[in-house]
């Protein structure tokens, strides 16, 4: 029984050392500005392609997870040492990280946003439709938890509106904004998106008396 206990835990820690292996050999490429195909990373990660479709059903589902991992990491680390119940609070440190691991991890994500706009360019152009990759899944999840000692006085109409709204500030949607249109610097962004999650913070709870 030993035996099978350990042959078990042998066979999981290597599963997850693959995968592991074929997201590092994505997110380099990615990191280098380019869009890999299965079979590169594949070589890269010394697997076999169809070890790669057994761990990611699909190229996109492989480069978004690559593309993410290093920011859900960063982003998680930070939002599990907040204490606080003060929501203002909990959504600043919110900004700061996920503004933080966005660019750090500029150029994969960038690279995520080109290949998602050129498949939708492909569907404009004819292609039967194919789903985009979820970009915004974690970020979603971040918000709502930020949020969470709020929602009861929301109300779930005004709670669901203000994580939308939310979503357009924090995250890489906002460097994307902030960088490239207004051309601000790292403590500019952080200010501007720490402004704009108040302001729709307090003007979401005024709402709601």
């Amino acid at each position: 029984m030993g035996d099978m206990i350990r042959g078990v835990r042998d066979r999981s820690a290597q599963k997850r050392r693959t995968r592991r292996a074929i997201l590092a050999a994505a997110l380099v490429m990615m990191r280098r500005g380019e869009t890999p195909s299965m079979n590169a990373v594949a070589a890269a990660a010394e697997v076999s392609r169809r070890t790669a479709y057994l761990y990611f059903p699909t190229l996109e589902h492989l480069l978004t997870e690559a593309a993410l991992e290093a920011v859900r990491t960063q982003v998680e680390a930070a939002l599990d040492l907040v204490e606080s119940d003060d929501v203002e609070v909990r959504l600043d440190t919110l900004v700061k990280a996920a503004l933080d691991s966005s660019i750090l991890s500029e150029v994969p994500l960038r690279t995520l946003v080109r290949i998602t706009v050129e498949r939708r360019l492909e569907e404009a152009k004819g292609s039967p439709p194919l789903d985009a990759p979820l970009r915004g899944g974690r970020r979603v999840e971040w918000i709502e938890s930020a949020l969470e000692p709020v929602r009861e006085r929301l109300g779930e109409e005004r709670f669901e509106r203000l994580v939308s709204a939310l979503a357009m500030v924090i995250g890489l949607e906002a460097l994307l904004v902030l960088r490239d249109i207004r051309g601000l610097d790292q403590g500019a962004m952080e200010e501007v998106s720490r402004w704009a999650t108040r302001a729709l913070l307090r003007a979401s709870l005024q709402d709601s008396e």
